[in-house]
């Protein structure tokens, strides 16, 4: 039995949409950052953890997803057979980790990004870490033209993963995706999925 540690809206929704898709069986367990109790299982506090029912655990969500679609390789989620294909897997997976995430720390975070603690200044640092965000944005938003899926032709584990980065930005950012039509058509077509849905409605409740 795999259990997946996730905090509502956080990165560990895209291994909790994996897991949908996969069909896997497992528990998804609700915790709350910072609790005492998590941070036995997760020195870090942050999700997801992957209990992997082997008497081990699995952290840092581009990893957890590469285990998930590698245990369950049938579905190929983690890319075709050649090399390229799983080299762009890769690409883009440290894209998500390294820049885009990354990226909105200042907007979630703004106090660890300045000594100053008024409010002007953690508002200057919400606007750098936005900034960022579109110039990161904007990557994804070119390398989308014309593409169905970020990573190849069909569908991987990275689709799951850029999902809650999406809505993120779609919340934070002034006007939406208005100026992003591509990343809202790929975040569109993700949403309408029904095992997508069914987790939204999980961690919603």
């Amino acid at each position: 039995m795999l259990t997946l540690y996730y905090s509502p809206g956080a990165c560990s929704l895209a291994p909790h949409i994996l897991l949908e898709w996969v069909g896997a069986e497992y528990q998804a367990v609700r915790v709350k950052l910072g609790d005492p109790d998590y941070l036995k299982i997760n020195p870090a506090g942050a999700v997801p953890t992957l209990d992997v029912g082997e008497g081990w655990t699995l952290t840092q969500a581009g990893a957890i997803l590469s285990y998930i679609a590698h245990r369950f390789p049938n579905f190929r989620f983690a890319g075709g057979d050649s090399l390229r294909e799983q080299a762009e897997v890769a690409r883009w997976s440290h894209f998500l980790t390294g820049d885009l995430h990354p990226a909105f720390f200042p907007y979630f975070f703004p106090g660890r990004y300045t000594t100053a603690t008024t409010p002007e200044a953690l508002q200057a640092a919400r606007d750098a870490g936005l900034k960022l965000v579109r110039r990161k944005y904007d990557l994804l938003e070119a390398h989308l033209e014309g593409r169905t899926f970020i990573a190849g032709d069909s569908l991987t584990y990275i689709d799951a993963y850029v999902f809650p980065m999406i809505r993120w930005g779609a919340k934070a950012l002034d006007d939406g995706l208005a100026a992003y039509p591509n990343i809202k058509a790929h975040h569109d077509r993700i949403a309408a999925d029904e095992a997508v849905q069914r987790v939204l409605a999980k961690e919603a409740a």
